[in-house]
Parts: C-alpha cells; sequence; structure tokens
C-alpha cells in the first residue's frame, strides 16, 4: 500500500468538503491511531495483520487531509511503552515498519510531486540499526519537500520528549553557547522533537479510549481533543469531517486561549529580561541611579544578545540531529 494514495473524493465527500472548508479549518491534525489490535480481534485475523490494515487506513486518511488543505499530519506509530509488548507483536512492528519505510524509498516521486516531507520523532537509538538506517534514508530523501508534511512519532513518549528537550538546554549551556538565564518555556518549546511545526489544532483519538497517552503533552495543551468510538482501521472519512466539525464548533475559545497564552509567554519572558537587567547593573553599577532611557537601551540590548545566543544554540541543536541522520545514512556507518 502507498504511503499517499491517488484519487479524488466522490462527488458527496467532495460537496461535504466543500461546506466544511467555508468554516476555519485546522492546519495540523494529529491522530492516535488506536484500534488495531482489537479490530484483528473483531475480525478473527492476527494482531500483524490488525497493524497492516492500520497502516492502510492512514494513507487513505492522507489522501483526505490533502483533499481538505491540511496540510500536516503528526501520528503517533510507536510508543516506547510499546516495547513492554510481547517480542513477537514488536519484532512484528519493527519489520512492518522497516518495510513500509522501504516502501517510501520506492515512492519518492509520489512523495515529490505532493510535496511531501516525512518527519520521524522520537528516540531512534532505541530502534533496531537497520530499521534506524531506513528511516533516516527516508528522512533525508524528502527533507526539501514543504507542501505537507506527515510527522511519524516513532519510539516516543511525551515526557521522553520534554526529558531530552531539558537535556539538551543543559548540553547548550554545557558547551556556552546558552546561559543558564537564557533557559526558558519558550527555548524548551524548541528543542522538542516538533519544534519545526506548530501545534496541533486538532487531535484525534480513535477506539472509544479517552486519554492522550503520553502523546504531545506539551502541544497540545490549547488543541481541540475529539475522541471518536471507532477503531482505527475503520475510520472513514465522515468521522474525519465529523472531527473537523468540533473543532469548528470550539474555534473561538481555542483561539482565545492561544491568544492569552502567547501574551502570556511575552510578559513571562519581559519579566526575566528586566530580572537579568537588573541584576547586570546592580553589579556593575557605580552607585548612580539610571534613568529610564537608559535601563530601557539596557533591556532592548539584553534582549538581542540572548536572542543571538538562542538562535547560535538552536543552530548547533540543529546541526547535532542533522549529522545524526547523516551518519545513519553513510556508506561507512557502522552498527
Amino acid at each position: 500500500m502507498s504511503w499517499i494514495r491517488e484519487g479524488e473524493l466522490s462527488l458527496l465527500e467532495r460537496l461535504s468538503a466543500n461546506i466544511l472548508k467555508a468554516g476555519p479549518m485546522p492546519k495540523h491534525v494529529a491522530f492516535i491511531m488506536d484500534g488495531n489490535r482489537r479490530y484483528a480481534q473483531k475480525k478473527h485475523v492476527e494482531r500483524q495483520e490488525g497493524h497492516t490494515q492500520g497502516f492502510d487506513k492512514l494513507a487513505e486518511t492522507l489522501r483526505w487531509c490533502l483533499n481538505l488543505d491540511i496540510h500536516e499530519v503528526t501520528v503517533y506509530a510507536f510508543s516506547i511503552e510499546n516495547f513492554k509488548r510481547s517480542k513477537e507483536e514488536v519484532d512484528g512492528l519493527m519489520e512492518l515498519a522497516k518495510e513500509k519505510f522501504l516502501r517510501l524509498l520506492d515512492e519518492q516521486e509520489n512523495l515529490e510531486k505532493h510535496g511531501v516531507c516525512i518527519r520521524v520523532l522520537g528516540d531512534l537509538t532505541l530502534l533496531p540499526i537497520d530499521l534506524q538506517r531506513v528511516i533516516a534514508k527516508a528522512v533525508m530523501a524528502t527533507r526539501s519537500h514543504n507542501k505537507c508534511f506527515l510527522n511519524v512519532c516513532f519510539a516516543y513518549t511525551s515526557r521522553h520528549e520534554i526529558a531530552n528537550a531539558v537535556k539538551e538546554m543543559a548540553w547548550g549551556v554545557e558547551q556556552g553557547l546558552i546561559k543558564s538565564g537564557d533557559v526558558s518555556e519558550a527555548l524548551l518549546n524548541q528543542c522538542l522533537y516538533t519544534s519545526s511545526s506548530p501545534n496541533p489544532d486538532l487531535l484525534i483519538r480513535t477506539s472509544g479510549e479517552v486519554r492522550l497517552s503520553d502523546f504531545l503533552l506539551w502541544q497540545t495543551s490549547h488543541s481541540c481533543l475529539v475522541f471518536q468510538s471507532v477503531l482505527w482501521p475503520e475510520y472513514s472519512f465522515w468521522n474525519l469531517c465529523e472531527a473537523i466539525l468540533q473543532y469548528q464548533q470550539n474555534y473561538r475559545s481555542l483561539q482565545k486561549a492561544q491568544d492569552i497564552h502567547r501574551e502570556g509567554q511575552k510578559v513571562q519572558q519581559l519579566e526575566a529580561d528586566r530580572s537579568h537587567v537588573s541584576d547586570l547593573l546592580q553589579h556593575r553599577g557605580n552607585g548612580k541611579p539610571m534613568d529610564a532611557r537608559a535601563r530601557q537601551t539596557a533591556l532592548i540590548n539584553y534582549a538581542e544578545n540572548r536572542e543571538e545566543r538562542v538562535q547560535r544554540f538552536l543552530g548547533a541543536l540543529q546541526h547535532k540531529r542533522d549529522t545524526f541522520f547523516e551518519h545513519l545514512t553513510s556508506p561507512t556507518a557502522v552498527a
């Protein structure tokens, strides 16, 4: 099954899509694709067949999203917690993933046609080295595409991601790229695996479970959360439309919450900068009071210097991540 299915919507689907698009549409949708195992049990087939059907449904869902002008999709493909499942099931999932990423490499022409950029988010070092290499090749092959984005969370949990972001900031301080005072909520956000993406507007979980299972906890704090009872392999275009309708019904309150959060971050950063400038002036001053204009100049200079340090650090962090993928795709890479 192809990663991106070709084909147009039916007449009724197109009509419904046009009606939906008259209202506010989510630009980024996240999916917890739950229910593959229960689907297999329901259909009296092997679990592996349920997972295979789940991937096929992802390909179909991506086609719907493209037709609905949803240009970014993030999916929860494999949680770190899933390693606790039976060895047989975990090995089967690793093989399925390898098969699908190898298929992706054979579909570069189709992915380029649609401009699909594939990102794989998670702690890839936890995966078998052969799968790491195939994933790295897929990521590198599509990284220049910029029309739409598929983020595959693999060997991922949100707590692991946040802990990793903290470690990255600690590394930046150790390397002298940033100062401890530069650490902030905004900087942590830029150190997450998802730093290249806007936060999801809409998160959908299938199968009737009403929990996030450690998925995008940071990023979905102001997203519309929709829980649907349908099993993932049975997901339909109409289920997706229903979720988008719920997003549209809550759009104003979601936007208000996001605006309040953004303003709060700005105020928080400004107060932190003022505190740092006051400390600096206290240690460097000659005992004479500084007028308001001079303080404002010092504040602006401090903010500019901080931003310069942060950008230098983020550039180094991106280089470190790029090097990881480049090493995996190098012919000289060893296990």
